[in-house]
């Protein structure tokens, strides 16, 4: 059967004691024939909520809030917010937790009433609120990127491993059936070994232009020195990063290929078997140490695996009017690329994968072909984001409740976070070839060493 589809489009704590609600009861997630041993909750215990604590409830937090609580089997117990009007519509929907301004507060007063705690902040906090929680022995769902520094990503991997902790990524499409279906055609070698992958977005969290002088006043719901956390203080300037556009900043963000890239890089990444890159270039204007370039061209190769050819080149194109054009991209009847995704290059022909929502599509000598996707019994595919966006919080919960697996736990998520940020690094040298080091962690160019960690801010 062939489908197609078109996409579809400081240190303040607040504390706040108020009745407990209860929860809806939404899903059957938790419903499952398999029963794993229990790897947060206790076992022999009359404990049967999973209670969660919340770093980051506004607008990426809010969603993360509304999936993760969505599940019969979460209690929320505790919210943290440097916003106090993102902090307060929280409780507003959850008044029986208990509110905080300061993670770190929230985390050594809470430590013994919370199983999990999930980390929805700007990428320069994840890996600190993350880590804290993590020597906690908590389980964590962190957003993507997993963290702002590759060391940061390390370390993550590291302690989760030791520790045999429960651990996700926030990168819900990787739950969701047109991804899962793409990951099955690769490796069942519809199109054969890939040699080439290409990758697009034209989002733009660059910053091309200088950077901000004088300094605003800190509106009174916010606490400033926390929301900077780790990373160097700077004046705050109204509409620079709080709370929009942080991430296009160097010191808070990574840019485009911090965001969709990760979205967008999943897929092919998880269906070849990748590990990180031997070689990163990157195409884009001169570093200018504040702001990300708005237009990027990053190409890496990787080791090949047995999914690939020898090696694999990977070319990552983001900002306005990406991407470039390229005999890859060509698609049958001079149709138009779809605005955000990727296509894999094989012996055998190209399969495209629009990101998102929209089913991938196999081309063989300039033709769309049919494709065999019964065979993998996956059902019929989803179109509904409201269903499709909870299974990957509701797995990370069944996971911490015995009853299923994490399918982007940090083992893997840190290994895509460190290929994604290693291309950020490559923009500070434009037009240079970097050599990564994967045993060592390190590249051959010193100059880019400097750039793998962060040194954090006391505050």
């Amino acid at each position: 059967m062939f489908w197609r589809f078109h996409s579809i489009s400081k240190h303040q704590q607040d504390t706040f004691h108020m009745k407990k609600r209860d929860f809806i009861k939404t899903s059957s997630l938790g419903a499952m024939g398999l029963m794993l041993v229990p790897a947060v909750l206790k076992p022999n215990t009359i404990q049967t909520k999973l209670r969660t604590a919340h770093i980051g409830v506004g607008n990426m937090g809010g969603e993360d809030l509304k999936a993760i609580s969505s599940h019969p089997q979460v209690e929320v117990v505790a919210l943290c917010d440097v916003d106090a009007n993102f902090l307060k519509a929280a409780l507003n929907l959850h008044p029986a937790a208990k509110g905080f301004t300061d993670y770190r507060t929230m985390l050594e007063q809470m430590k013994d009433g919370i199983d999990a705690v999930i980390v929805s902040t700007p990428d320069h906090t994840h890996a600190p609120a993350a880590l804290m929680a993590m020597k906690m022995d908590k389980a964590v769902y962190c957003q993507k990127p997993l963290t702002h520094y590759v060391s940061e990503a390390r370390e993550m991997k590291k302690m989760a491993e030791e520790k045999n902790l429960i651990t996700q990524m926030g990168i819900q499409v990787h739950s969701f059936y047109d991804y899962k279906l793409a990951s099955l055609l690769i490796q069942s070698g519809i199109i054969g070994k890939v040699h080439t992958v290409r990758a697009w977005s034209p989002k733009n969290w660059g910053y091309d232009g200088p950077e901000p002088e004088g300094k605003d006043t800190v509106p009174e719901h916010l606490d400033w020195n926390l929301w900077l956390g780790t990373a160097v203080e700077r004046p705050f300037k109204e509409g620079f990063y709080h709370p929009g556009n942080w991430r296009k900043l160097m010191d808070y963000g990574c840019g485009t290929l911090g965001d969709m890239g990760v979205h967008i890089f999943d897929t092919p990444y998880n269906a070849l078997e990748l590990d990180v890159p031997m070689t990163i270039t990157t195409e884009c204007r001169p570093p200018n140490d504040f702001g990300y370039p708005e237009n990027n061209v990053v190409t890496y190769e990787f080791p090949g695996t047995r999914f690939t050819a020898e090696t694999l080149k990977w070319v990552w194109y983001d900002g306005p009017a990406a991407p470039d054009m390229h005999k890859d991209f060509g698609l049958p009847n001079m149709e138009r690329l779809p605005e955000q995704g990727a296509v894999f290059v094989g012996e055998k022909g190209r399969l495209l994968l629009p990101h998102f929502m929209e089913l991938p599509r196999l081309i063989v000598d300039g033709e769309y072909r049919e494709m065999d996707v019964e065979s993998f019994k996956l059902g019929q595919p989803v179109r509904d984001y409201e269903s499709e966006g909870k299974k990957h919080y509701h797995q990370f919960v069944n996971a911490c409740l015995g009853k299923a697996e994490c399918s982007a736990p940090f083992s893997y998520s840190a290994r895509l976070t460190e290929t994604i940020l290693l291309g950020t690094i490559a923009g500070r040298f434009p037009g240079q070839t970097l050599h990564w080091d994967a045993d060592k962690a390190a590249f051959a160019e010193e100059e880019a060493n400097a750039f793998l960690a962060g040194s954090n801010r006391d505050f």
